[in-house]
């Protein structure tokens, strides 16, 4: 990702974060705006507590049996990111957090980046080498 980029996200962001609050606060006062900041904080760590445990399982559960735990890891991730939108102080971010909480937004997401993935394969970006078990003796 360009630098210019990640300027824009972590100076743009706050920013819209701010102006969204500033909104809300004037339709609704101060003190609802900051219990719905607190308790969308509360409400999302709970969540994602209850959710992270439960990928774990999973996770556990699939290299009992042998299986490489691809998509429960990568929900795991999934999972810590909306924890962290969901303690930052602010409503969009705390969309975005709860959206990744629900199971089918995650499973599209990891479609969307296998076939990412697969794209940068195919066009020589991203280069993958395999060896049998017999090549290291």
């Amino acid at each position: 990702m360009p630098l210019h980029y990640l300027i824009a996200l972590f100076i743009g962001l706050p920013i819209l974060e701010f102006a969204v609050l500033i909104k809300l606060h004037g339709m609704v006062g101060f003190l609802p705006t900051v219990l719905l900041v607190f308790l969308t904080g509360i409400a999302g760590a709970a969540l994602v507590r209850r959710q992270g445990v439960a990928t774990l399982f999973k996770i556990q559960q699939e290299m009992n049996v042998g299986n490489l735990p691809a998509p429960q890891m990568i929900d795991g991730v999934m999972i810590l990111l909306a924890g962290a939108l969901l303690i930052t102080p602010g409503l969009l971010s705390d969309c975005v957090g709860f959206a990744l909480l629900i199971p089918m937004v995650r499973e599209k997401i990891r479609f969307w980046l296998r076939d990412k993935l697969k794209e940068k394969i195919r066009s020589g970006h991203i280069q993958v080498n395999t060896t049998r078990p017999n090549d290291f003796q």
